[in-house]
């Protein structure tokens, strides 16, 4: 399927996508998310999750387009490296959230002091943060979400969300002194 989409390309579309034309949108989903869908299942293994990384493809792609450039890459080549990150990213949340629930039963099931205090005291400063960004606005809070829970770099994070690498980067060392006087204030952090 690849071939065929990469053989009978026109190169006109690369073109017209890159400059926002939304019918092409509408067809480079049709001719691309089958090929897109099938590394995802291939990837992740479960349809649902495959359906949420194809459509997660296409939204970045299309948030990103101004970024593209034809004359580097056909599209189809494009979308397969957003493809390759957005199941690395997919893989990497349901990983962290493997660990979270494993976590979550293991305080359950022995919630006698030792090793599990550890396990505690980190859930309680993760509800300290979660309730400490809360009181941050956008974008902010979307950043330092996406840098603190799913371990996005700063590209990564600049990428997703179509900013500027020094606007995150600034966001998040404003956040940071912002979160670090607060928590000092509010919950006495020496």
């Amino acid at each position: 399927m690849e071939a065929a989409a990469a053989h009978d390309w026109d190169p006109s579309l690369d073109y017209a996508f890159a400059g926002g034309d939304e019918r092409i949108l509408a067809e480079v989903y049709r001719r691309l998310s089958p090929l897109v869908y099938t590394l995802a299942l291939r990837s992740v293994g479960e349809r649902a999750a495959a359906d949420d990384v194809t459509q997660e493809v296409f939204i970045r792609a299309w948030k990103s387009r101004t970024s593209y450039r034809p004359e580097a890459a056909r599209l189809p080549a494009w979308l397969i490296g957003i493809t390759r990150n957005a199941i690395s990213d997919a893989l990497s949340a349901r990983s962290r959230q493997h660990h979270l629930e494993q976590a979550a039963t293991h305080l359950v099931a022995d919630p006698a002091p030792g090793p599990a205090t550890g396990d505690v005291e980190k859930l309680a400063d993760r509800l300290v943060l979660d309730e400490e960004l809360e009181h941050l606005g956008d974008p902010q809070q979307t950043i330092l979400r996406l840098a603190f829970y799913e371990d996005l770099t700063h590209e990564q994070i600049s990428s997703r969300l179509n900013l500027p690498l020094g606007t995150v980067k600034s966001h998040i060392r404003r956040s940071l002194t912002r979160l670090r006087n607060r928590l000092e204030v509010e919950h006495g952090t020496p």
